[in-house]
């Protein structure tokens, strides 16, 4: 599922279905439950041995960003894609407490982080805002103002880095710089995506202070990115991230499939780097719109995934209560094809490198039986325990991956 909203409908409608939950009978995604994965009701889905997956809470909407301070849980309910119904949610004692509603009428939340100063961070249309926690209700502040809503892909991801700084997602505007008449782009001019100052398809950094900043002034870090709605930097301050490739290809090249093409990245990132969108994709192959762009100048993805997995989110896990995951990247994938709906592991070096390829953690999330719906997991936050949180959009869920008491929860 590539993030862009005129290709929504269904996910609006599974949005609206979440919303209107509470108000009628269990829909067709609501999940049968048993017995319990560390106090929370357990679901029919797959794990690795050890491990089960409890659900935390349901019935949120638009289920997006999730992040953790202390023992309080965050999600942003995006309220689909509709202007300005978007809310920030909590629910205290590490998810066991009641859903309370802090913030409504926000316009498309989507990206959540806590910041190193005890504030959150949210990604909301056309701007990052920190929410401040400490008075009797929430008060909202901007931090970076500008940032572009058009296109396919308005929406920001945010990792915050050991230093302070604060790196922001801005994906294409277009698929693959197509023009408004979904015409192939002209080969022998740049695409003018990547020629405007700053580009679009980029990652950026800001550090915040008491006053905003203006996206045009923020650090451009890295280009040619087409949508990294996954972001995580490591312990050692190295950012890496999941990008969502194009989509269509074939209609270019019929010789290309667009079931296996282009596959989705994982990048170690290189301040300044250019990683070829929409000039190139895989490893450093001309686009068919571009035949003949210079790709070998590029810089190379550090790993092919799955085509149309879509990951929209990224974790490094820190934790040592679930040891199998020590060291390694939890990916969700989100997309709606047979590639999505399940959530990998990736080793790495200390500096990002991939150690093999990914495996999997949950999955199961296919809908083939009444026991589970078809899945959309979108962020992973790591709690105090080791635990994971999982946000689910499709379903308006949050999950939560624990350690079992039964050896291998593979139902």
């Amino acid at each position: 599922m590539k993030e862009y909203p005129q290709m929504l409908s269904v996910l609006r409608i599974a949005a609206l279905l979440a919303v209107l939950a509470p108000l009628g009978a269990a829909s067709a995604r609501d999940y049968q439950t048993q017995d319990s994965c560390d106090g929370f009701p357990k679901v029919f889905l797959k794990t690795r041995p050890g491990l089960c997956v409890g659900l935390v809470a349901s019935h949120l909407g638009f289920a997006r960003g999730v992040t953790i301070i202390g023992h309080d849980v965050f999600v942003l309910d995006m309220g689909g894609w509709r202007k300005g119904q978007g809310r920030l949610l909590r629910l205290k004692q590490d998810g066991h407490a009641p859903l309370e509603v802090l913030l409504s009428g926000l316009d498309k939340p989507s990206a959540l982080v806590a910041g190193p100063d005890g504030a959150l961070y949210m990604g909301v249309a056309g701007r990052i805002v920190r929410v401040d926690l400490s008075g009797t209700k929430p008060e909202m502040r901007d931090v970076v103002t500008g940032l572009p809503e058009t296109g396919r892909h308005p929406l920001t991801a945010l990792a915050f880095a050991p230093d302070g700084q604060l790196y922001i997602n801005i994906g294409s505007a277009t698929d693959h710089c197509e023009t408004p008449d979904d015409d192939a782009p002209d080969a022998q001019k740049a695409c003018s995506e990547t020629a405007q100052n700053p580009p679009r398809a980029s990652i950026v950094s800001v550090r915040p202070g008491p006053g905003a900043v203006a996206w045009k002034d923020a650090k451009l870090v890295a280009t040619g990115l087409r949508n990294s709605m996954g972001l995580a930097v490591l312990p050692n301050g190295t950012l890496v991230a999941a990008v969502n490739a194009r989509d269509a290809i074939n209609k270019a090249d019929p010789n290309l499939s667009d079931t296996a093409l282009p596959h989705d990245t994982y990048d170690v990132i290189r301040p300044g780097a250019n990683y070829g969108w929409p000039y190139c994709f895989d490893n450093n192959l001309p686009s068919p719109e571009y035949p003949h762009h210079a790709c070998a100048d590029m810089e190379k993805p550090a790993l092919l995934l799955p085509a149309h997995a879509a990951p929209l989110g990224l974790l490094a896990y820190q934790g040592d209560a679930l040891p199998d995951l020590q060291g390694q990247l939890v990916v969700p994938y989100h997309g709606y094809r047979k590639t999505g709906h399940r959530i990998m592991t990736l080793k790495i070096s200390a500096g990002g490198e991939p150690v093999g390829v990914p495996e999997p953690l949950v999955w199961g999330w296919e809908g083939r039986t009444p026991l589970s719906p078809v899945g959309a997991p979108v962020s992973v936050a790591e709690m105090a325990d080791g635990s994971l949180l999982v946000s689910e959009d499709h379903n308006g869920t949050l999950l939560r991956i624990a350690k079992s008491d039964v050896h291998g929860e593979t139902h």
